[in-house]
Parts: structure tokens; C-alpha cells; sequence
């Protein structure tokens, strides 16, 4: 009778799945063949890269089926060409392309790791330089919370020929000694940031200076594209049910959601930095960081400054939108269509050292697993969610069913959580609010594809604004609700730190 019971059930799942999906090709997990040595970290969007290019690669269900294929290039192409003033660029903008800041989908050394000056005591300056880009984005505030009116959220950092930025970031790095309670020392580097050429420096209307007391500057480098997809086709429901499970007092977690009203719609925060965003900002990116306009911003966001009209003086012209939702949306396919790397789980062969014997780098990934979750890691580095049986759809209502129904292990729970201020003074708190997330509260950061960073874009800098020089540096960086993890991880013996940070590079 059960055997009887299995067979009506797989029967009728067959033909719900044939109903929903008619007329499409799909993929099924039994059809990848998984190499050895690898785990599938988004199910059919899986990808066994382990090169520069393990970010910037299309998923099997792209790559097999010729139309979503064209799509796919075409949004790449768009993603990568290099814009100017003759094809929409600026007038002010961060960015020339997605992938000036994106490369091969990752994320461009920031100029805040770009040394341009020094002062006349030697100390180094970092910030915007003078390349055309800087990969990164500089909020400013008010302390009251509001925005400038002439320059709204971002200063814009660079400009086409003949019109000035809105300003210029300078950065100096501060740093701290610490020392595990083994004994092994550590430094934490903190920035400070200086805007400098402000392109107009006073408040608007008056003759009152900008002054640096006055306001709150924070700064964000690129994210990682990788696992774009899969975020976007995630199960609300078992987000909230996390929200609603995800309260540890023992370790002081308590997580929550980001909501943000989008489209006239009150949705669901999972992208960006704070999950301030219930998509994946294409029409924002190009608007905001490339100043390209659109149906969804159709103004150039110098909209009644002074670089639209040194722009129109050029002979610039502002009357007609400066990228398609049609050419918007290929992009937003292209995002979405990404494969994720596969976890790679080490060579079995390979010996290393570890508390004085020697293990394979298999079993050294292995142990930096299990501390990954003594420390508790887990606990909101969630390993484990599922996306919606129809997948997800575009930003012009184009729906990607390939993305649904998949088990994925993206190590985020996608919440918001307090990181403390602790750490040097600030922690990381940066005052900056974000829908319903405070300035000290930030989204958990998906860990999937970390390890290839530095094979992506040849560098490790980490969390919001790069201050992280390495894993391990971003891990020392958790406090208020990250607190007890890190302070388990410093506890640990010095050839099982290694073993995390190990084990996350293997990501």
C-alpha cells in the first residue's frame, strides 16, 4: 500500500510540476554531474569554477537553453561595456559600468585601499584619486538624519570632461593592537573619512560652510554578485519563520527582518548591505551610480545643480531616457542567471600541520567546519534555505522558474543584526539608517564564494567598506550580536583558528 501511496504522490507532483512549467525546458538536481572534491552550494545554479571567472559564469539552466543563453550575453555585454557622456554616462557618477566596480562579477579593489597623497606628517591618504572610478559609494548625512538637497544620498566622485564632481573622499586608516588570549597579537584598522572639493561647500542658500562635525560619511564597496539568483527567488515565509526563531539570549542573537516599501509595495529588505532593497537595483545602479536614466528614474540625479548645466554646455542633452526596461531587465536576467561555486572540500592527498601532526587538507577543512559551529557561526550564517517552487521574477515581470524549488546553501539567514560599537570606539555602527535597520545593524553577509575573492579580484577586503584586511580581521570585527562568536573564535587554539578560516576559504 505505501509503495502504492509513493507512486500516486510522484505522479501527481509530475503533473503539477508539467502544468506549472509547460512549454519550458528545466533542470533537475540528478541531471549535474558534481565532480569530486565539490558540493553543490545552489543546487542547479551550481558551478565548478575555480578560476578568476567563478563569479562571472552563466548557471546549467542558462547555458542549456539557447533563448535564456541570448539573453544572458546580452546582459552581460551591458554589464560590462564602458559608458560615456555620448551614450549616457554622468554628468557625475561612481561607476563608467557595473563591472567597473563589479569585476567579473565581483568586487573592484576600493580606492580606499588606493593610496593618492600623504599630508606633510607622511600619513597616507586613500579615497576617490582621479581614475574614473573608485568602487565605492559615499553616503553623506546630516546628524539630523536628512539628506543635503544638492547632493542628495551618494557624493558622486567623478564626472565626464567639463563638469565637476560633487566632491571628493579622503581616507586615513587607524589602527589598534589586540592579542588573542593565547598571546598571538592582531591589529584592526578603522577609516576616517574626509570629503574634500565639495563642488558647492556650503549650505544650500547660504553662505554657511559644510562642516565636517556636522555630518556622518560612511562608505560601501562593492558586494560580491554571487548567488543574486537564488536571493531573489528565496521563501519569504521561512525568512520571517527564521526572524521569529532566531533568539538566542545565551549568545545575545536576535535577528530581524528589513521591510521597504518599493514600487508603492511594502516588501520583504534581502539585498544590499541593511537588506534595504526587495530587488536587485538595476534601474537604481544605473541611475544612481552611473547616472544613466530611466523609466524608474527618469531625472539625472544632478537634477538642479550646477553640473546639468555645465553639462548642457557641452551640449548635452537631458529630453530622452538613456537606457531601455527592456535592455534594464536583460541585465537584471543576467544577475539572476549566474551560477554560484561550488564548495570545494580540499584534496585529500595534501598534508598540512595541525597541533602537531600532520592531516589532510580535507580533514583541516572538516575541522574548521566543526569550529565553525562550536562558535556558533551558524546561528545566523543559517547553512541552509530554500527558494519558491516559481522561482523569481524580473523587474519587468519576466519569471525565472529554473530558480525554484532548490535546496542552496548560501550561509546567511538574510536578517538584520545589531554588530555593535564597541570595537576602537565605533564598532560598526555607521549612523546610517536603512529602511528599518539602524546604523549599527547590518544583513547577515552571505558567505557562499568568499574564498575566491582573492582569484576573482585580487584582493581580501572585507565587510561593508573594506576595513577587513582578511577573514580574519572581519570576524574580529563582530561585536553586539556577533560578540560571543567572536570571542569563542579567540579562544580557540591557534591551529583551529586556522581551520575556520580554512574552512570558509573553501566556500
Amino acid at each position: 500500500m505505501k509503495k502504492i501511496i509513493r507512486l500516486l504522490l510522484a505522479i501527481v507532483l509530475t503533473v503539477l510540476w508539467g502544468c506549472e512549467n509547460d512549454g519550458l525546458e528545466v533542470n533537475d538536481i540528478r541531471d549535474l554531474e558534481v565532480p569530486e572534491g565539490f558540493v553543490l552550494s545552489a543546487g542547479t545554479s551550481t558551478v565548478f569554477k575555480n578560476s578568476s571567472y567563478a563569479y562571472d559564469t552563466e548557471a546549467d539552466w542558462v547555458a542549456k537553453i539557447p533563448a535564456n543563453e541570448k539573453r544572458f550575453t546580452h546582459g552581460d555585454r551591458l554589464y560590462d561595456n564602458p559608458l560615456n557622456s555620448g551614450n549616457g554616462l554622468g554628468p557625475v557618477y561612481a561607476g563608467y559600468s557595473c563591472g567597473s566596480c563589479h569585476r567579473n562579477a565581483g568586487r573592484t579593489k576600493p580606492g580606499l585601499w588606493t593610496q593618492n597623497g600623504q599630508d606633510p606628517d607622511g600619513t597616507p591618504v586613500y579615497g576617490s584619486g582621479t581614475y574614473g572610478f573608485s568602487s565605492m559609494l559615499v553616503y553623506v548625512t546630516r546628524k539630523n538624519g536628512a539628506f543635503f538637497q544638492d547632493y542628495g544620498r551618494v557624493i558622486h566622485d567623478q564626472s565626464i570632461m567639463g563638469v565637476t564632481a560633487e566632491g571628493k573622499l579622503e581616507c586615513r586608516w587607524h589602527s589598534e593592537q589586540f592579542t588573542f588570549p593565547d598571546g598571538e597579537p592582531y591589529e584592526l584598522v578603522y577609516p576616517e573619512y574626509t570629503i574634500t572639493d565639495w563642488y558647492k561647500p556650503t549650505y544650500r542658500d547660504t553662505d554657511d560652510p559644510i562642516r565636517p562635525e556636522d555630518l556622518f560619511c560612511t562608505v560601501r564597496v562593492p558586494l560580491r554578485h554571487v548567488g543574486m539568483g537564488q536571493m531573489m527567488a528565496l521563501d519569504p515565509n521561512e525568512i520571517e519563520a527564521l526572524a521569529q526563531k532566531s533568539n538566542y539570549p545565551e549568545y545575545g542573537i536576535s535577528g530581524r527582518c528589513n521591510y521597504i516599501t518599493e514600487r508603492g509595495q511594502l516588501r520583504l529588505g534581502l539585498s544590499g548591505n541593511k537588506a534595504q532593497h526587495a530587488d536587485l537595483t538595476v534601474e537604481l545602479g544605473f541611475s544612481s551610480d552611473m547616472g544613466v536614466t530611466n523609466s524608474r528614474y527618469p531625472e539625472e540625479i544632478c537634477e538642479g545643480q550646477m553640473q546639468m548645466q555645465q553639462g548642457s554646455m557641452m551640449g548635452l542633452l537631458y529630453d530622452k531616457l538613456d537606457i531601455s526596461t527592456e535592455d534594464m531587465e536583460d541585465v537584471d536576467y543576467y544577475l539572476h542567471g549566474l551560477g554560484v561555486p561550488a564548495r570545494r572540500l580540499g584534496s585529500a592527498s595534501t598534508q598540512v600541520d595541525y597541533k602537531g601532526k600532520r592531516i589532510s587538507e580535507r580533514q583541516l577543512i572538516e575541522k574548521g567546519e566543526q569550529m565553525f559551529f562550536e562558535a556558533k557561526c551558524h546561528l545566523c550564517h543559517v547553512t541552509t534555505l530554500h527558494t519558491k517552487p516559481r522561482g523569481a521574477a524580473l523587474l519587468n515581470g519576466t519569471e525565472l522558474p529554473w530558480l525554484g524549488n532548490q535546496t542552496i546553501h548560501p550561509y546567511s539567514d538574510y536578517l538584520l543584526h545589531d554588530m555593535g560599537s564597541e570595537i576602537m570606539g565605533v564598532g560598526l555602527n555607521d549612523n546610517y539608517v536603512s529602511g528599518l535597520a539602524r546604523g549599527n545593524e547590518w544583513r547577515t553577509t552571505p558567505l557562499w564564494g568568499i574564498g575566491l575573492q582573492e582569484k576573482v579580484n585580487a584582493h581580501t577586503y572585507f565587510l561593508h567598506d573594506g576595513r577587513a584586511r582578511n577573514l580574519q580581521e572581519a570576524i574580529l570585527w563582530h561585536g553586539g550580536e556577533g560578540e560571543a562568536s567572536k570571542n569563542l573564535f579567540k579562544k580557540m587554539h591557534k591551529d583551529d583558528r586556522s581551520a575556520l578560516i580554512k574552512f570558509l576559504e573553501s566556500l
